[in-house]
């Protein structure tokens, strides 16, 4: 069989940018999420559980997590469970609410964290931060906010 010249000359731009930011998002993902596991037994969901975690004041409630994560709310309690069991994360009870609890970081998950932050950095520099400019990420963030504001339904 020839060698065949495979490319994508005859997609659309919209349809072009479309799968640019899939094959982005993939290609960047695995690579954290690979770096994060080698490194840390770490991967990628607990450390976006953890991201969000390390940015609040007070515990966070799972559904929240759910919400503004890309995982569901069990999946959010199935992180929290596994982050708990290694004593990066705690439950606090509401003040407010005898039936929930909220999510929130120990000291050693604050630690944890901030190791794992260095290594998705490290993972991302030469294929991500090392490319882009800030022009180029102010325009991703402008491209993000848009899909972000988008309706629910």
């Amino acid at each position: 069989m020839a060698h065949a010249n495979l490319n994508l000359d005859g997609l659309t731009p919209r349809d072009h940018a479309f799968y640019g930011l899939v094959w982005a998002g993939t290609t960047l993902t695995a690579r954290v999420d690979q770096a994060l596991t080698r490194r840390h037994d770490l991967p990628l969901s607990w450390f976006e559980v953890m991201l969000w975690l390390s940015v609040q004041q007070e515990p966070v409630a799972p559904s929240e997590l759910g919400a503004r994560t890309l995982l569901s709310r069990s999946q959010v309690s199935r992180v929290a469970d596994s982050l708990q069991a290694r004593g990066l994360v705690e439950r606090i009870p509401s003040p407010t609410d005898a039936r929930s609890v909220g999510i929130a970081l120990t000291e050693a998950g604050r630690r944890t964290y901030a190791e794992a932050d260095a290594t998705r950095r490290e993972a991302l520099a030469e294929v991500f931060d090392d490319l882009l400019d800030d022009a180029d990420i102010a325009a991703l963030e402008a491209v993000w906010a848009k899909l972000k504001a988008r309706p629910k339904g």
